[in-house]
């Protein structure tokens, strides 16, 4: 039966559902730390709910220098109450990465070889397929007025000190921050005029140390909002003031929905090239090679696009990288509608023995009624000079970046010709018809025709066996290594370098060619000896050291997943 071992919480097939370690990431505000603090807007994740003008975010964050004195401004269409901000859970970023992180599916070829008086000639090749400090309460009023500030509302959520701001000019909001102790990022004034312009609130989040350690909790937790607006959008470009100037940055949202796909509106949106075959060889750095390939392919667009990574009816999956997000989970990320008596969709999708099933959520009440939506963007100040605006399709096709591993069967040409000589047809079918022939003093006809059918067998199989290691293997190897150097652009020594494969085939096989007969081998029908010391039937890895068919693929701190179908499943 099929196997799924992976890299949540360990590794094995790969999703990456990483935010990639080396890049700098964006953040739907930007980082306001006191002065000497040394803040810097690293990495940051989204989980936006959203149906009709309602609205539910949930930012988490990672950055670098302490907590102390730590704060986040984020504008927000309207100014919002103690009771539509929470702290969130960690652990559902977590969820929601693992299930819909890339992936690499991994399946196996059956023996090519005739076996017993009949040869199976369906040859299972298929491509299975995250505050600012609060105002100083005691500050004259007078100076917020003269600034154009007004503190509309102040409260504590778990361990942030909130403060809701308006503002009639951006140069008096950041001269206000700046008044309180924050050291803002330059050209935070210009970053703000664009949502002052447009009436917005804003959120200012600080974290209340006293509250942060009894708490227990050692990293900040995630803020989650909840408001209506008629604009579907996330305000990227505050986020870019924190950023390297010399790096793009990058986002990870995942948007639920009950109706369709989502996708930017005011960029273009791409899906990212999945769903090939792939050399054997990358089971064991997927994350290094999912980070090359959307390395090359964010640097083709340059930067200008947002990637679709994962689509997905959140009630199933196929293969599963995780389960599902319960219900009850769902709501905890945001998903307000599930008790509103929506109908959550049919039933289970059927699996086939011997095969990655689908699987339905083990929490089916209601979890049907969320769409998963996995955006990823990597982009510069330059190449998104707006901010993100989203709309939601009516398209319900699932969809993944998927890649898929199709391991050879481990043998040789020559193996299957030596099982195949030592197969004896008479004898076989002498078992079969022998008494009846003895009795009547004769052949049977059916005896005969056993004869003829093993022998006709024997010589298909061995024919099919031939075209599976000297045609189609290195044919599917070829174009194997080709799609590798196509999403990644490597050349073909890069590609060959990676996948452990050596330098010197030219048709992309790992497996050493057959050498050609003897003119007497052929009049004789005899086959060399082999090499004393040298191994007869090489494996799928050959010489350059790959792990076989074995389905474990190293480690790596990414998240990554492998899902795995045993020899002669159909995918």
């Amino acid at each position: 039966m099929p196997s799924i071992f992976g890299l949540w919480p360990q590794l094995a097939l790969a999703t990456a559902g990483l935010l990639i370690a080396s890049s700098a990431h964006a953040f739907c505000g930007f980082f306001a730390g006191k002065a000497g603090a040394s803040l810097f807007n690293e990495a940051s994740q989204v989980i936006l709910a959203r149906d009709g003008k309602r609205t539910v975010i949930s930012m988490l964050n990672d950055f670098k220098g302490p907590l102390t004195d730590f704060a986040l401004v984020v504008p927000v269409p309207q100014v919002l109450g103690k009771d539509q901000v929470r702290v969130g859970d960690k652990r559902l970023f977590d969820r929601l990465d693992a299930y819909s992180s890339p992936r690499l599916a991994e399946y196996f070829d059956p023996d090519p070889c005739p076996t017993g008086l009949r040869f199976n000639e369906a040859l299972a090749l298929r491509a299975a397929p995250a505050a600012m400090a609060s105002a100083d309460r005691q500050r004259k009023s007078e100076r917020d007025q003269a600034l154009g500030i007004t503190v509309e509302a102040s409260y504590t959520v778990g361990e942030y000190d909130i403060v809701m701001l308006s503002a009639q000019q951006s140069l008096g909001l950041e001269t206000w921050l700046r008044e309180n102790g924050y050291r803002m990022p330059p050209g935070a004034a210009v970053a703000l005029k664009p949502y002052v312009a447009q009436d917005m609130k804003f959120f200012v989040a600080k974290v209340n140390l006293k509250e942060q350690a009894a708490s227990g909790v050692q990293y900040l937790r995630p803020l989650q909002f909840a408001f209506e607006s008629d604009k579907f959008m996330l305000p990227l470009r505050l986020g870019m003031i924190n950023a390297a100037p010399d790096k793009a940055q990058d986002l990870i949202v995942y948007v639920l929905t009950q109706q369709g796909r989502v996708e930017a509106a005011n960029y273009r949106t791409v899906k990212l090239p999945a769903n090939q075959n792939l050399p054997p060889g990358i089971k064991r750095d997927f994350k290094g090679f999912y980070k090359a390939l959307f390395d090359h392919q964010a640097r083709q667009e340059e930067h200008r696009v947002v990637f679709t990574e994962y689509f997905w009816d959140m009630g199933w999956c196929d293969p599963c990288a995780a389960d599902p997000l319960s219900a009850t989970e769902l709501k905890q990320a945001g998903v307000f509608w599930l008790d509103e008596g929506v109908d959550s969709g049919g039933g289970a999708t059927p699996g086939n023995p011997g095969v990655l099933r689908p699987r339905r959520s083990p929490n089916p009440s209601g979890a049907q009624n969320a769409l998963l939506t996995r955006l990823h963007l990597r982009y510069t100040a330059q190449t998104f000079p707006e901010d993100l605006m989203l709309v939601q399709t009516r398209d319900r096709e699932n969809w993944q970046t998927r890649y898929v591993v199709q391991n050879p069967f481990e043998g040789s040409l020559q193996q299957c010709q030596q099982k195949a000589g030592g197969r004896n047809c008479e004898a076989a079918c002498n078992s079969a018809y022998a008494p009846r022939a003895a009795d009547s003093g004769m052949q049977h006809r059916p005896w005969s025709q056993c004869i003829q059918s093993c022998q006709a067998s024997q010589s298909a199989g061995l024919e099919r066996a031939r075209r599976y290691y000297e045609q189609e293997l290195p044919q599917r190897r070829q174009n194997e290594l080709n799609n590798l150097r196509r999403f990644t652009g490597w050349s073909l020594e890069e590609a060959r370098r990676f996948s452990g494969l050596g330098a010197e085939s030219t048709t992309g096989s790992t497996t050493p060619a057959e050498p050609a007969l003897k003119w007497w081998q052929k009049l004789f029908g005899t086959t060399a000896a082999a090499t004393p010391g040298v191994p007869a039937s090489p494996g799928v890895a050959g010489s350059a050291g790959l792990p076989g068919s074995s389905a474990s693929a190293g480690s790596s701190s990414a998240t990554l997943t492998v899902s795995s179908v045993k020899p002669g499943s159909r995918p």
